[in-house]
C-alpha cells in the first residue's frame, strides 16, 4: 500500500522586521500588528532578539502574517527575519534602516524599508575623538538600491510634535506604504483597542499616514542628504548690556565683516563662560593675528581661541547642570508632562587634579609638585559617585561650585591653562611669521583638547605632541600638510595608536 502524500500549503506569509531601540516602543508597534492582522482574520506570530543595550544594539524583531483559509492546517512560522526573505522592513533610526541592509533584509526584489531619517547616535559614534558619525549620504544610497521601496522622513520630529512616540508614527507610514492588505480604519481600531494613550498615537499615526503619502505611492529620500545639518553664526550686534555691547562695537570696527559671525559665536562663548573682562581679552588675543593679513589666520584664531578659552572644568561642569535651561531640556526630551516629578541621577568621577585645579595657583603648584599628596587627595576623592540633582541637597552643593567663577582667575587650573594657551599662540605666532599655512594648522590643531578630566588629559597628551613635531617640521615645505595628518591620525582612535605611526614616519625622516 502506497502511503498518500499531504498536500503543503504553499502560501506565502508575509514576513515583516523591525528594528528598533530601547525607549522607541518597538515592542508595542508589534503588539499592534500584530493585533491588526489577528483583527482582519490573519494568522499573526512575533518574536524578538533584544539589543545589548539602549544605543549599542537594537531589537530585532521578527512578526509573520499569513491569511486564515478554512480547513487549513495551522502553519509553522519562522522565528526569525532570513536575509532574501522579508517583505517589510521598519527602521525607527536611518543607521537601524543601514544596518537592515547590512544583515541582508531588504532586497529589491521585495522589500518594502520604511525608516525615520533622525540620527540617534551610536556609542562607538561617540566615543572616536574626531567626527565619527557614520555617513548618512551612504545610508540613502545603499537604500536606494536595496529596496524595492524607499519610505523616509523625520518620524522623531512628528513623534515630539504629537506628543507620542515613534511607534505610533511608523504604524501610520506602514498604514500609508499600503504593504499590509488591511484598510486604514483597521490600523486607528487597533490603536483605540489598546487603550493606552490614544489620543496622542492618533495624532502621530495620522501624521505617520501623510508622511509615507498614499497607498501605491513611492517616497524617494532627500536629494542631498548630510550628516549634520548647517550651522548658522550669531550675529555679531548689541542685546542691550552696555559692557557686551561696546566689545561688539570693538570687534566690529577691528575685524572684517566676514568673520564677524564667528567672532560673535566667540565671544558669546567667552563671555557666557566668565565675565566681560574675559571675552575683551579675548578679541586681544585674536587682534594680535589679524597683523599677518590673512583671513583664514585670523579666522582660525577666533574659532579656536575661544574654544581655549572656554575650557571644561568643574566649575563649568556644576554651572551646565545647575541652569534652568538643562531642566527644561530633559524634562522635554522625556516628553515629561508639568505636574509629574522628573528625578535626576549624575554620574560625577572627580579625580585629585579636578580637586587641586580649584585651590588657589599658588597652593595647587605647591601639591602638584608632591606625588604623595597628589595621590593621597586622589584616593578620598576618586570614586564613582552617583548624585541627585533633583534634591535640595546636591543642587545647593553644584549651584556654590559654580558660584566660584568669580575666583577662577586666581585657581591653580586657570593658571595651567594660560601657561598652556600662551605657548601655543606663541609658537602659531612666529610660524605666521614665516607660512601663515602652517599656522593655521598649528591652531585648528587646539581642537584635539576637549572634554573634562581623562577626556581631557588624552586630548592634551597628543595635542603637545603634535606642537612638538609642528616645531620640528618648521621651515619645511611640508610642514602644514604634515601637521594636518598628525591631527587626523590623532583623531583616529582614542588611545593614541594611529597618531603614534605617524610620528614614527616624521622621525624618520628628520634624523
Amino acid at each position: 500500500m502506497i502511503a498518500q502524500v499531504p498536500q503543503l500549503d504553499t502560501v506565502k506569509p508575509i514576513t515583516i522586521a523591525v528594528l528598533a531601540m530601547g525607549g522607541q516602543g518597538g515592542g508595542v508597534l508589534v503588539d499592534w500588528i500584530v493585533a491588526l492582522a489577528e483583527s482582519q482574520g490573519w494568522i499573526a506570530q512575533s518574536t524578538s532578539v533584544p539589543g545589548v543595550a539602549q544605543r549599542t544594539g537594537a531589537t530585532i524583531y521578527s512578526i509573520e502574517l499569513i491569511a486564515a483559509r478554512a480547513g487549513m492546517p495551522y502553519p509553522v512560522l519562522s522565528l526569525m527575519p532570513v536575509p532574501g526573505e522579508v517583505d517589510i522592513v521598519l527602521g525607527a533610526e536611518l543607521m537601524e534602516a543601514g544596518r537592515a541592509i547590512q544583515r541582508g533584509l531588504v532586497t529589491p526584489e521585495r522589500t518594502t524599508l520604511l525608516a525615520s531619517s533622525h540620527r540617534s547616535y551610536a556609542v562607538r559614534e561617540k566615543q572616536v575623538p574626531g567626527n565619527g558619525i557614520g555617513a548618512a549620504a551612504a545610508v540613502y544610497q545603499a537604500a536606494g538600491a536595496a529596496a524595492k521601496r524607499f519610505i523616509v522622513f523625520d518620524m522623531a520630529a512628528i513623534a515630539d510634535a504629537t506628543g507620542s512616540a515613534i511607534s505610533a508614527v511608523m504604524f501610520g507610514a506602514l498604514a500609508g506604504s499600503g504593504a499590509l492588505p488591511f484598510p486604514r480604519s483597521a490600523y486607528e481600531e487597533t490603536i483605540r483597542a489598546a487603550g493606552v494613550g490614544v489620543e496622542p498615537s492618533l495624532r502621530a499615526f495620522r501624521e505617520g499616514f501623510d508622511g509615507a503619502g498614499e497607498p501605491g505611492q513611492t517616497r524617494s529620500p532627500p536629494l542631498a542628504p548630510n550628516a549634520t545639518p548647517d550651522k548658522r553664526f550669531p550675529e555679531l550686534a548689541p542685546v542691550g548690556h552696555p559692557g557686551y555691547d561696546a566689545l561688539v562695537q570693538r570687534a566690529r570696527a577691528i575685524f572684517p565683516g566676514e568673520l564677524h559671525g564667528m567672532l560673535a559665536a566667540g565671544l558669546q562663548r567667552v563671555v557666557d563662560y566668565q565675565d566681560i573682562g574675559y571675552g575683551a581679552e579675548y578679541l586681544d588675543l585674536v587682534a594680535s593675528f589679524e597683523s599677518f593679513g590673512s583671513l583664514a589666520l585670523t579666522g582660525a584664531a577666533a574659532k579656536y581661541i575661544a574654544v581655549a578659552m572656554a575650557y571644561d572644568d568643574v566649575i563649568r561642569v556644576a554651572d551646565l547642570k545647575t541652569r534652568s535651561t538643562r531642566v527644561e531640556r530633559i524634562r522635554r526630551e522625556i516628553l515629561a508632562k508639568p505636574e509629574q516629578l522628573v528625578q535626576l541621577t549624575e554620574y560625577m568621577h572627580p579625580r585629585a587634579e579636578e580637586v587641586v585645579g580649584v585651590l588657589p595657583a599658588a597652593l595647587g603648584r605647591w601639591l602638584e609638585a608632591r606625588p604623595r599628596a597628589i595621590a593621597a587627595i586622589d584616593r578620598i576623592v576618586n570614586r564613582g559617585r552617583r548624585v541627585r540633582t533633583d534634591t535640595l541637597r546636591w543642587f545647593l552643593a553644584l549651584s556654590v561650585i559654580a558660584g566660584l567663577r568669580r575666583f577662577r582667575r586666581g585657581m591653580w587650573r586657570h593658571a595651567q591653562e594660560i601657561e598652556h594657551r600662551d605657548a601655543w599662540l606663541a609658537a602659531a605666532r612666529a610660524a605666521a611669521a614665516i607660512d601663515p599655512t602652517l599656522a593655521v594648522e598649528i591652531l585648528q590643531a587646539r581642537r584635539l583638547v576637549k572634554g573634562y578630566s581623562d577626556t581631557h588629559a588624552r586630548g592634551q597628551s597628543k595635542f603637545d605632541k603634535v606642537m612638538a613635531a609642528a616645531i620640528r617640521l618648521q621651515g619645511r615645505p611640508d610642514a602644514a600638510q604634515w601637521v594636518q595628518r598628525l591631527c587626523r591620525a590623532a583623531l583616529a582612535d582614542e588611545d593614541g595608536t594611529a597618531l603614534d605611526g605617524a610620528l614614527a614616519t616624521i622621525e624618520s625622516f628628520l634624523r
